[in-house]
């Protein structure tokens, strides 16, 4: 007779022996890549389950993408730290995540004093099928009418203030 499926039960927090970090729904992780060259993946935990005995530890999450892997790549408005909430989910083991992050929106990443290495910021949302963005417009600023890129210097216009 084959086994039925072990039932699962959904977590409040977990926390991670590796990092000495507990997670909760709504917490961005960052997660290891399958090759260790590529830089770690970027996730918001929707859900953590555990299997009756509380081992096998399961994080549902919905991926964040990076400018190069969306359709049409990375541009020049584009910061380094920038990431793209997309509609990808997926259920990982909790034993990938290597390091709790920060995902700032767009405005409170700019009043940041010091941008460590675990803060990215999201001002777009991506559909991965489609490859269409969330708004599809952002304000364009200066002569040269691109979006503000938070690694560039900005000089502020004496007549308009922008």
């Amino acid at each position: 007779m084959a086994k039925g499926k072990a039932p699962r039960r959904t977590l409040d927090s977990y926390t991670l022996r590796n990092i000495n970090k507990t997670i909760k729904a709504g917490d961005c992780v960052l997660m290891r890549p399958a090759e260790r060259s590529k830089p770690q993946y970027v996730a918001r935990i929707e859900r953590i389950e555990a299997d009756a005995r509380g081992g096998n530890v399961k994080v549902h999450v919905r991926w964040y993408y990076r400018p190069e892997e969306s359709i049409g790549g990375r541009r020049q408005f584009h910061g380094s730290k920038e990431v793209f909430l997309s509609d990808h989910y997926d259920v990982q083991s909790a034993d990938t995540i290597e390091a709790k992050c920060t995902v700032h929106s767009f405005k409170s990443y700019t009043k940041l004093d010091a941008v460590g290495n675990d803060d990215f910021f999201c001002r777009f949302e991506y559909n991965s099928a489609t490859g269409a963005f969330n708004p599809d417009r952002v304000a364009v600023y200066c002569k040269c009418e691109m979006p503000y890129n938070p690694d560039d210097l900005m000089v502020q216009c004496e007549g308009c203030s922008d």
